[in-house]
């Protein structure tokens, strides 16, 4: 079984059974393939007698959502579980455990978190979580400080940079979130009566100026090791626990893709309560409780990593007076503009959210795609103006009222 091949159930099982330490000797296992996503084989093995269980996560050569049309390198693997254990180290208990990893099969062996939720799905059905912006904040905080030039060795770092070189997953986000929604790209995806505002975004060249800016700093700009997808399908959830899973994405990029990748999801449900709200005073408080966790993120986020600056930094330069708060300035205006293309692309792009493609009405689903537009179109034109996470709430408020005119 060394040599690669996509793996059977039963295949599955044998490599779960030689897992140390999880299953009891002599007892059935059961499995199933759960995966749900475009990239990837997800086995899910269990031991009803006992309780126990795991969940084996294989690469496949190509995505899954196109066909093998579209070719994937395997090594993605390599770099989902080396994130997955650098990630563990730097924020103890926010990402699942894992337990091996075969590089043969691009196949890594992790904790089972079944008794949690994935967040989008919690968050459609109106779930609450009151931990959230602390653990997703915290996450932020120790990941990107830890891992960029602020808070470890300038040359260590450069060795990590080539671990983590990701070019053909890059690629995708290149494509998907920086260019393919301004151009009539055969990889959109969007429904037709859309088609006027996708056409306004593609003739927008104040807007592409904004767009390039901010691709030219995703390309270029290696400040930290991202996660590279942490939307709310990447976080498994519960009221008293957050888990962050899937960093084959992982690349060294700017901090503000990834503080800005969770605070568009939590967006992209704020316009889908169009529909999930039972009427308009439950969508009022429910879109209150998104956008204080949407500040509570951010305000999270910047006193930890700046305390972790002061108590941890490593570069006697950047205690300069007056560099930090450039710094989180420019900062938060990154995550503006990347929270805006997060926005766009999951809109009139080639891969959608639930909070809003679930949506039935078609009436209903699209007042809430363009508000969504409306709201990310704004924070990539406003980007290099933001002040405040303030100005992401009142560009938020001022979309929802404008819709109601």
């Amino acid at each position: 079984m060394s040599h690669y091949h996509p793996l059977t159930e039963a295949e599955a099982i044998e490599i779960a059974r030689s897992v140390p330490n999880v299953f009891e000797d002599g007892k059935e296992l059961q499995c199933r393939e759960i995966g749900d996503g475009n990239l990837n084989l997800v086995f899910h093995v269990s031991q009803p007698q006992t309780g126990a269980s795991l969940i084996l996560k294989q690469a496949l050569p190509y995505a899954k959502v196109v066909g093998e049309s579209w070719p994937l390198t395997l090594d993605r693997s390599r770099i989902e579980s080396e994130a997955l254990i650098i990630q563990a180290k730097l924020a103890p208990g926010l990402v699942p455990v894992v337990y091996r990893y075969d590089p043969e099969l691009a196949l890594t062996v992790m904790e089972d978190l079944s008794d949690h939720v994935i967040m989008r799905k919690g968050l459609i059905e109106g779930g609450v979580y009151p931990k959230f912006a602390e653990d997703i904040s915290e996450f932020l905080a120790r990941t990107l400080f830890f891992t960029s030039d602020l808070g470890m060795n300038q040359q260590e770092k450069k060795q990590l940079v080539k671990s983590f070189v990701n070019p053909e997953l890059c690629k995708i986000t290149e494509d998907l979130i920086f260019d393919d929604p301004y151009t009539n790209s055969p990889n959109n995806s969007f429904d037709e009566h859309l088609r006027p505002d996708a056409e306004a975004l593609w003739n927008d060249t104040a807007l592409h100026l904004e767009v390039a800016r901010l691709r030219e700093k995703f390309l270029t700009h290696a400040q930290a090791l991202l996660h590279g997808d942490l939307h709310t399908g990447s976080i498994f959830i519960t009221p008293e626990s957050t888990k962050v899973i899937d960093p084959e994405f992982a690349y060294y990029g700017p901090m503000g893709f990834d503080i800005g990748a969770v605070i568009a999801n939590l967006l992209l449900n704020y316009a889908g309560q169009e529909h999930w709200s039972a009427d308009e005073a439950a969508r009022g408080a429910r879109r209150t409780y998104l956008l204080d966790t949407v500040r509570d993120v951010w305000t999270g986020f910047e006193s930890k990593f700046r305390k972790l600056w002061l108590e941890s930094g490593v570069d006697r330069m950047a205690r300069t007076p007056g560099y930090m708060d450039d710094y989180m300035k420019r900062l938060l205006q990154d995550t503006f503009g990347f929270a805006g293309c997060k926005m766009v692309r999951r809109v009139v792009g080639l891969a959608h959210v639930a909070d809003i493609d679930k949506i039935p009405d078609d009436r209903v689903r699209q007042k809430a795609q363009r508000l969504a537009l409306a709201i990310g179109a704004s924070l990539i034109r406003r980007n290099r103006s933001a002040g405040s996470i303030q100005d992401l709430i009142d560009i938020a408020d001022s979309a929802v009222k404008a819709a109601k005119d």
